[in-house]
Protein backbone atom coordinates (compact mmCIF):
# COMPACT_ATOMS: atom_id res chain seq x y z
CA UNK A 1 0.00 0.00 0.00
CA UNK A 2 1.29 3.51 -0.53
CA UNK A 3 2.33 5.63 2.00
CA UNK A 4 0.64 8.79 0.54
CA UNK A 5 -2.39 7.12 0.68
CA UNK A 6 -2.90 7.22 4.60
CA UNK A 7 -2.34 10.73 5.54
CA UNK A 8 -2.34 11.61 8.98
CA UNK A 9 -2.86 15.32 9.00
CA UNK A 10 -6.12 15.87 10.99
CA UNK A 11 -4.72 13.57 13.69
CA UNK A 12 -1.43 15.35 14.12
CA UNK A 13 -2.42 18.99 14.21
CA UNK A 14 -6.17 18.15 16.34
CA UNK A 15 -4.59 16.21 19.49
CA UNK A 16 -5.82 18.60 22.14
CA UNK A 17 -3.64 19.10 25.28
CA UNK A 18 -4.54 20.03 28.60
CA UNK A 19 -4.75 23.79 28.98
CA UNK A 20 -1.67 25.47 30.10
CA UNK A 21 -1.82 25.59 33.73
CA UNK A 22 -3.09 22.02 33.90
CA UNK A 23 0.04 21.02 31.67
CA UNK A 24 2.10 22.95 33.85
CA UNK A 25 0.77 21.97 37.11
CA UNK A 26 0.61 17.60 35.43
CA UNK A 27 4.18 18.68 34.87
CA UNK A 28 5.85 20.17 37.39
CA UNK A 29 4.00 17.49 39.90
CA UNK A 30 5.61 14.62 37.81
CA UNK A 31 8.76 16.09 37.74
CA UNK A 32 8.84 16.55 41.60
CA UNK A 33 8.11 13.20 42.33
CA UNK A 34 11.18 11.94 40.09
CA UNK A 35 13.95 14.27 41.02
CA UNK A 36 12.75 14.35 44.79
CA UNK A 37 12.60 10.14 44.32
CA UNK A 38 16.14 10.53 42.50
CA UNK A 39 17.91 13.18 45.28
CA UNK A 40 16.14 11.42 48.05
CA UNK A 41 18.05 7.83 47.25
CA UNK A 42 20.97 9.10 46.27
CA UNK A 43 21.22 11.01 49.70
CA UNK A 44 20.53 7.79 51.43
CA UNK A 45 22.95 5.59 49.55
CA UNK A 46 25.62 7.87 49.78
CA UNK A 47 25.54 9.54 53.53
CA UNK A 48 23.06 6.82 55.30
CA UNK A 49 23.21 3.54 54.09
CA UNK A 50 25.92 0.75 54.63
CA UNK A 51 26.79 -1.32 52.39
CA UNK A 52 27.38 -4.74 53.45
CA UNK A 53 27.27 -8.62 51.69
CA UNK A 54 23.95 -9.08 53.60
CA UNK A 55 22.20 -6.02 52.62
CA UNK A 56 23.47 -6.46 48.99
CA UNK A 57 20.44 -7.53 47.23
CA UNK A 58 18.47 -4.59 48.53
CA UNK A 59 21.52 -2.83 47.16
CA UNK A 60 21.12 -3.66 43.78
CA UNK A 61 17.60 -3.06 43.78
CA UNK A 62 18.21 0.39 44.76
CA UNK A 63 20.53 1.02 42.17
CA UNK A 64 18.11 -0.60 39.64
CA UNK A 65 15.30 2.05 40.83
CA UNK A 66 17.80 4.97 40.57
CA UNK A 67 18.48 4.44 37.10
CA UNK A 68 15.00 4.48 35.92
CA UNK A 69 14.71 7.60 37.80
CA UNK A 70 17.73 8.88 36.49
CA UNK A 71 16.06 8.15 32.81
CA UNK A 72 13.49 10.00 33.95
CA UNK A 73 15.34 13.19 35.24
CA UNK A 74 16.94 13.33 32.07
CA UNK A 75 12.72 12.94 30.61
CA UNK A 76 11.85 15.66 32.57
CA UNK A 77 15.25 18.33 31.22
CA UNK A 78 14.26 17.05 27.63
CA UNK A 79 10.04 18.52 28.41
CA UNK A 80 11.89 21.58 29.36
CA UNK A 81 13.91 21.56 25.94
CA UNK A 82 10.33 21.53 23.94
CA UNK A 83 9.02 24.10 26.60
CA UNK A 84 6.52 21.59 27.31
CA UNK A 85 7.63 21.27 31.72
CA UNK A 86 5.93 24.32 32.25
CA UNK A 87 4.45 25.97 29.18
CA UNK A 88 5.12 29.82 29.17
CA UNK A 89 7.79 29.37 31.64
CA UNK A 90 10.77 28.73 29.47
CA UNK A 91 13.01 30.60 31.89
CA UNK A 92 11.84 28.92 34.62
CA UNK A 93 12.24 25.31 32.83
CA UNK A 94 15.25 26.13 31.96
CA UNK A 95 16.41 26.99 35.54
CA UNK A 96 14.81 23.91 36.49
CA UNK A 97 16.84 21.79 33.86
CA UNK A 98 20.05 23.10 34.24
CA UNK A 99 20.34 22.35 37.66
CA UNK A 100 19.20 19.07 37.33
CA UNK A 101 21.89 18.55 34.17
CA UNK A 102 24.38 19.67 35.80
CA UNK A 103 24.15 17.88 38.93
CA UNK A 104 23.15 14.41 36.01
CA UNK A 105 26.59 14.85 34.96
CA UNK A 106 28.02 18.44 34.72
CA UNK A 107 26.13 18.93 31.46
CA UNK A 108 25.59 22.22 30.34
CA UNK A 109 21.93 23.29 30.20
CA UNK A 110 22.47 25.58 26.43
CA UNK A 111 24.65 22.98 24.61
CA UNK A 112 22.38 20.09 25.18
CA UNK A 113 19.49 21.53 24.02
CA UNK A 114 21.25 23.19 20.80
CA UNK A 115 22.02 19.78 20.26
CA UNK A 116 18.59 18.14 20.91
CA UNK A 117 16.86 20.43 18.38
CA UNK A 118 19.26 20.35 15.56
CA UNK A 119 18.21 16.42 16.19
CA UNK A 120 15.17 17.35 15.18
CA UNK A 121 15.51 19.36 12.43
CA UNK A 122 17.37 16.32 10.71
CA UNK A 123 17.08 13.43 12.19
CA UNK A 124 18.57 10.62 11.25
CA UNK A 125 21.06 12.00 8.61
CA UNK A 126 24.22 13.79 8.44
CA UNK A 127 24.67 16.77 10.94
CA UNK A 128 22.15 15.12 13.57
CA UNK A 129 24.25 15.02 16.72
CA UNK A 130 22.69 11.92 17.90
CA UNK A 131 22.91 9.73 14.70
CA UNK A 132 25.81 7.83 13.83
CA UNK A 133 25.88 8.07 10.01
CA UNK A 134 28.91 5.31 10.19
CA UNK A 135 27.46 2.90 12.27
CA UNK A 136 23.45 3.32 11.67
CA UNK A 137 22.67 0.22 12.56
CA UNK A 138 25.13 -1.21 15.05
CA UNK A 139 24.59 -0.49 18.61
CA UNK A 140 27.91 -0.41 20.48
CA UNK A 141 29.89 1.67 17.70
CA UNK A 142 26.75 4.07 17.76
CA UNK A 143 26.63 4.22 21.61
CA UNK A 144 30.26 4.76 22.03
CA UNK A 145 29.73 7.56 19.27
CA UNK A 146 26.98 9.69 21.18
CA UNK A 147 28.96 8.80 24.32
CA UNK A 148 31.75 10.75 23.11
CA UNK A 149 29.90 13.78 21.73
CA UNK A 150 28.17 14.47 24.77
CA UNK A 151 30.36 13.25 27.60
CA UNK A 152 33.04 15.65 27.22
CA UNK A 153 35.83 17.06 29.77
CA UNK A 154 33.37 19.03 32.09
CA UNK A 155 31.69 15.97 32.83
CA UNK A 156 34.59 14.07 33.42
CA UNK A 157 35.90 16.56 35.68
CA UNK A 158 32.48 16.96 37.40
CA UNK A 159 31.93 13.13 38.25
CA UNK A 160 35.94 12.91 39.19
CA UNK A 161 35.53 15.86 41.46
CA UNK A 162 32.19 14.08 43.13
CA UNK A 163 33.39 10.69 43.37
CA UNK A 164 36.24 12.44 44.91
CA UNK A 165 34.70 14.18 47.77
CA UNK A 166 32.87 11.18 48.26
CA UNK A 167 36.00 8.73 48.58
CA UNK A 168 38.73 10.52 49.97
CA UNK A 169 37.05 13.27 52.20
CA UNK A 170 33.86 12.11 52.92
CA UNK A 171 34.93 8.14 53.37
CA UNK A 172 32.38 6.60 51.27
CA UNK A 173 33.50 3.09 50.06
CA UNK A 174 34.94 3.21 46.66
CA UNK A 175 32.30 -0.04 45.98
CA UNK A 176 29.47 1.65 47.13
CA UNK A 177 29.80 4.57 45.60
CA UNK A 178 30.02 2.51 42.02
CA UNK A 179 27.20 0.47 42.78
CA UNK A 180 25.11 3.38 43.72
CA UNK A 181 26.30 6.36 42.08
CA UNK A 182 28.32 5.43 39.16
CA UNK A 183 26.52 2.41 38.06
CA UNK A 184 23.10 3.80 37.92
CA UNK A 185 24.26 7.07 35.97
CA UNK A 186 26.01 4.93 33.39
CA UNK A 187 23.39 2.77 32.90
CA UNK A 188 20.84 5.50 32.74
CA UNK A 189 22.79 6.76 29.34
CA UNK A 190 22.71 2.93 27.95
CA UNK A 191 18.60 2.70 28.48
CA UNK A 192 18.02 5.97 27.13
CA UNK A 193 20.50 5.72 24.08
CA UNK A 194 19.04 2.00 23.23
CA UNK A 195 15.43 3.11 23.98
CA UNK A 196 15.52 6.81 23.11
CA UNK A 197 17.73 7.24 20.46
CA UNK A 198 18.76 3.25 18.75
CA UNK A 199 15.41 1.60 18.76
CA UNK A 200 13.84 4.87 17.08
CA UNK A 201 16.24 6.09 14.68
CA UNK A 202 18.62 2.70 13.75
CA UNK A 203 18.21 1.73 10.21
CA UNK A 204 16.93 -1.58 9.06
CA UNK A 205 17.31 -2.65 5.25
CA UNK A 206 13.91 -3.52 4.16
CA UNK A 207 11.95 -1.70 6.73
CA UNK A 208 12.24 2.27 5.81
CA UNK A 209 10.97 5.18 7.69
CA UNK A 210 7.24 6.75 6.89
CA UNK A 211 8.56 9.93 6.63
CA UNK A 212 11.21 12.21 6.82
CA UNK A 213 11.13 12.20 10.55
CA UNK A 214 13.54 8.92 9.79
CA UNK A 215 11.74 7.53 13.02
CA UNK A 216 9.49 4.73 14.62
CA UNK A 217 7.42 3.63 18.21
CA UNK A 218 7.67 0.66 19.60
CA UNK A 219 4.89 -0.85 20.00
CA UNK A 220 4.49 -1.55 24.16
CA UNK A 221 2.11 -1.13 26.15
CA UNK A 222 2.00 2.15 28.81
CA UNK A 223 3.80 0.64 31.75
CA UNK A 224 6.46 -1.11 29.41
CA UNK A 225 6.71 2.34 27.81
CA UNK A 226 7.04 3.88 31.05
CA UNK A 227 9.55 1.91 32.57
CA UNK A 228 11.67 1.46 29.74
CA UNK A 229 12.08 5.03 29.33
CA UNK A 230 9.40 7.28 30.56
CA UNK A 231 7.17 6.83 26.84
CA UNK A 232 10.40 8.02 24.80
CA UNK A 233 10.45 5.10 22.67
CA UNK A 234 6.93 6.57 21.58
CA UNK A 235 9.23 8.31 19.52
CA UNK A 236 7.57 8.96 16.07
CA UNK A 237 4.77 10.69 17.84
CA UNK A 238 7.02 12.79 19.60
CA UNK A 239 8.97 13.83 16.62
CA UNK A 240 5.26 14.64 14.95
CA UNK A 241 4.28 17.01 17.76
CA UNK A 242 7.39 18.12 20.22
CA UNK A 243 4.59 20.05 22.22
CA UNK A 244 3.33 16.83 23.76
CA UNK A 245 4.33 16.28 26.95
CA UNK A 246 6.02 12.78 27.99
CA UNK A 247 3.45 11.35 30.42
CA UNK A 248 0.82 12.32 27.67
CA UNK A 249 2.87 10.41 24.39
CA UNK A 250 0.47 7.48 25.62
CA UNK A 251 -2.61 9.18 24.69
CA UNK A 252 -1.11 10.80 21.61
CA UNK A 253 -0.15 7.25 20.15
CA UNK A 254 -4.03 5.78 21.08
CA UNK A 255 -5.05 9.30 18.99
CA UNK A 256 -3.18 7.91 15.90
CA UNK A 257 -0.56 10.30 15.55
CA UNK A 258 2.36 7.92 14.81
CA UNK A 259 -0.13 6.31 12.16
CA UNK A 260 -0.30 7.08 8.47
CA UNK A 261 2.16 9.92 6.89
CA UNK A 262 3.05 13.31 8.15
CA UNK A 263 3.02 15.08 4.93
CA UNK A 264 4.38 18.09 6.39
CA UNK A 265 7.21 16.69 7.13
CA UNK A 266 8.12 15.19 3.55
CA UNK A 267 9.15 12.16 2.66
CA UNK A 268 11.56 9.65 4.23
CA UNK A 269 15.04 11.32 4.28
CA UNK A 270 17.81 10.21 2.06
CA UNK A 271 19.45 7.63 4.62
CA UNK A 272 16.29 5.73 5.02
CA UNK A 273 15.82 3.51 1.96
CA UNK A 274 18.20 2.40 -0.48
CA UNK A 275 21.37 4.29 1.05
CA UNK A 276 20.13 3.54 4.48
CA UNK A 277 20.19 -0.53 3.22
CA UNK A 278 23.52 0.15 1.66
CA UNK A 279 25.18 1.58 4.50
CA UNK A 280 23.18 -1.44 6.69
CA UNK A 281 24.80 -3.88 4.55
CA UNK A 282 28.23 -2.31 4.84
CA UNK A 283 28.68 -2.07 8.03
CA UNK A 284 27.48 -5.61 8.81
CA UNK A 285 30.29 -6.53 6.47
CA UNK A 286 32.43 -4.02 8.28
CA UNK A 287 32.04 -6.47 11.23
CA UNK A 288 32.30 -9.49 10.02
CA UNK A 289 35.72 -8.75 8.36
Amino acid sequence: MSLERVPNDMAISHYALPGRAATGFIGLTLAALIVGGWLGIHAYAMFVFELTWANLPFAIGMALVQCWLSVGVFIVCHDAMHGTLIPGQDKLSAGIAGVLLFLYAGFRWRVLREAHLTHHKMPGRAGDPDFDEDHPGQFLPWFLTFFKRYFGWQSLLFVQAVVGIYWLVIGIPMVQIVLLYGAPALLSSVQLFYFGTFRPHHLQAGKPFTDAHNARSNDFGPLASLFTCFHFGYHLEHHRRPDVPWWALPAAKRAGIGKGVDRAAGNAGPLTQAEGAAKVNTAQVEANE
